[in-house]
């Protein structure tokens, strides 16, 4: 239920869940293995991912040509190979997240722009730190957590009850809490609190509560939840970005605090939040999750694209 955490049970325990619990015990061994071996099996887990997944490097290919339609298919298929690989390698880092220590992880990352985020939560009106689906989110959170830990993430239920409550607790440990992203309710109680929201706007949740502004040139259904969220909480909007570099280190951009957001016109607002996205996507376009079916839903007339 969206109003309700993960919690542990025992039909957890159950036989149809053994296979579940031993992958997630693999995982928390590769957790423990050198990081430079991890991101070696990462690059392998993408090219495999790369290989088996053919229905999503389609997706990534037509995204990327939308996007992207002065590239070569030279271009496209170096930039597709690249993105599966930073794919792999998040795997890796999920895992990283959830089980290793942030003493692991402290010398490999460097944050810019920390007190613009810390000024905006002095206001004590909320904060909506305004990220996006790039491959580096998830330890994203963990690296925010060694400089600041007074946050909320918002996470997607999924259907395996086991892995929903390990996702959930693995994130409630570098985190204040962790919301379901379609408990809208829970969030606007957390800005009003003054509390800080990681919230990512980037996917396509339908025509309901979107309105079509462009990405990267094409019409696309954007959820306005940023606009509505700051304009009912009076809460300040801070861009958050993340990049692995050289898969050896990373970097953590915070951006000052929009200025005259929200505006009286909420597309003009969605379309804001779409450019300032696509300008942190262009730094390290290998790092942004192409899969999604970012422009599954189209405008009236418009042929499908996947």
């Amino acid at each position: 239920m969206k109003n309700q955490r993960p919690t542990f049970k025992q039909a957890l325990l159950h036989p149809r869940y053994w296979i579940t619990w031993l992958g997630l015990g693999f995982g928390w061994l590769l957790a423990q293995l050198p990081f430079t071996l991890q991101m070696q099996l990462g690059k392998m887990t993408g090219l495999i991912m790369r290989k088996a997944s053919s229905r999503r490097v389609k997706i990534a290919e037509t995204n990327l040509t939308l996007c992207f339609p002065d590239k070569s298919q030279d271009e496209i298929q170096k930039l597709i190979n690249a993105n599966f690989e930073s794919v792999g390698i998040a795997v890796m880092e999920t895992l990283i997240s959830w089980w290793s220590s942030p003493s692991k992880l402290k010398s490999r990352v460097t944050i810019e722009g920390l007190d613009y985020l810390e000024n905006a939560v002095k206001e004590k009106h909320g904060v909506i730190l305004l990220g996006a689906h790039y491959t580096t989110l998830e330890i994203a959170g963990k690296l925010l957590a060694i400089f600041y830990t007074h946050f909320d993430a918002l996470y997607r239920q999924h259907k395996n009850p086991v892995f929903d409550f390990v996702m959930y607790k693995r994130r409630k440990t570098y985190c204040e809490d962790v919301i379901e992203r379609g408990n809208m309710r829970e969030m606007l109680r957390s800005l009003k609190k003054g509390r800080t929201i990681w919230y990512a706007p980037d996917q396509n949740y339908g025509a309901e509560h979107s309105v079509f502004v462009t990405f990267f040139g094409i019409p696309a259904a954007t959820i306005t939840a940023t606009s509505r969220l700051a304009k009912m909480t009076q809460s300040k909007v801070v861009p958050f970005s993340h990049q692995r570099i050289d898969n050896q280190r990373y970097v953590l951009r915070i951006y000052p605090p929009l200025e005259d957001f929200p505006s009286e016109d909420i597309t003009e607002d969605t379309q804001r939040i779409n450019h300032i996205i696509e300008n942190e996507i262009l730094k390290m376009p290998e790092q942004y999750l192409w899969s999604h079916r970012r422009f599954k839903t189209r405008l009236d007339g418009l042929p499908p694209v996947y």
